[in-house]
């Protein structure tokens, strides 16, 4: 298995469990953590491609908010601690993956020769 089919696996596994997220979430979370949610079903697929993508937070807000001992104060104000860590660490993975990016070359091969690229021609058209 080559790096392609392994992140095209990853991204499907991820994916896959948003999908299963956001059916769950959408049948049954979505009615216990916003009572103006309850009978608006029009809207739900419109937050499916989001879920896909965050859905741990999705998840981490639903145990959060669920039941009726929920916080109420909790769902207007989420903790915000860990932001500043989250943006220091997602400057630093852009620098590394320009870095790597930039570190990585690649050699082609020796016995192929350069090929001068031209406009097609008014006959080829």
């Amino acid at each position: 298995m080559n790096q392609a089919e392994l992140l095209l696996l990853m991204v499907q596994i991820w994916a896959g469990i948003g999908g299963l997220v956001a059916v769950a979430f959408l049948s049954f979370g979505i009615d216990q953590i916003d009572e103006d949610a309850r009978g608006a079903y029009v809207f739900r697929p419109l937050l499916v491609p989001g879920i896909l993508l965050i859905w741990p937070l999705v998840l981490w807000r639903w145990a959060a908010l669920r039941g009726p001992e929920m916080r109420w104060a909790a769902r207007y104000h989420p903790p915000r601690a860990a932001h500043q860590v989250f943006a220091w660490g997602m400057a630093l993975a852009i620098l590394l993956a320009i870095g790597l990016g930039l570190s990585v070359r690649q050699n082609w091969p020796a016995d192929i020769p350069a090929q001068q690229l031209a406009l097609p021609s008014e006959a080829e058209q």
